[in-house]
């Protein structure tokens, strides 16, 4: 699969909440990476992986890898790779300060091409 194609597909996952199957796609694309798509794709594995701890009801890991990703998508902002980072990462805040509140965020953040402004489902 070339790499757009992976990161097309990986970004469908995260959108219909396949948060593990996300995770493997964008892995592979991560690993061979170096220099600051790496760090922005390694921002993206973080997200998946805390939303599928969230759904698994381990909301420390959760906590843990949204702070990760966070962190690494700040880099990005407001917009990487023709998409709109700047609503993820406010949707990640979002549900990181639900998580450390003790209560269950009710949406689910989605990835956007840059050009859209809407933040959840």
């Amino acid at each position: 699969m070339a790499q757009e194609e992976a990161l097309a597909r990986g970004i469908e996952l995260f959108n219909n909440r396949r948060y593990f199957e996300c995770h493997e796609v964008w892995e592979e694309l991560w690993t061979p990476e170096r220099g600051p798509r790496r760090l922005f794709l390694q921002a993206l594995i973080h997200f998946a992986v805390a939303l599928y701890h969230r759904e698994r009801g381990n909301p420390v890991g959760a906590i843990r890898q949204l702070r990760k990703g966070l962190h690494k998508l700040s880099a990005s902002l407001p917009a990487c790779e023709g998409l709109d980072t700047a609503s993820l990462h406010t949707a990640g805040q979002a549900i990181l300060a639900s998580l450390e509140a003790g209560s269950g965020p009710r949406d689910y953040p989605l990835i956007h091409p840059a050009e859209t402004t809407a933040r959840t489902s």
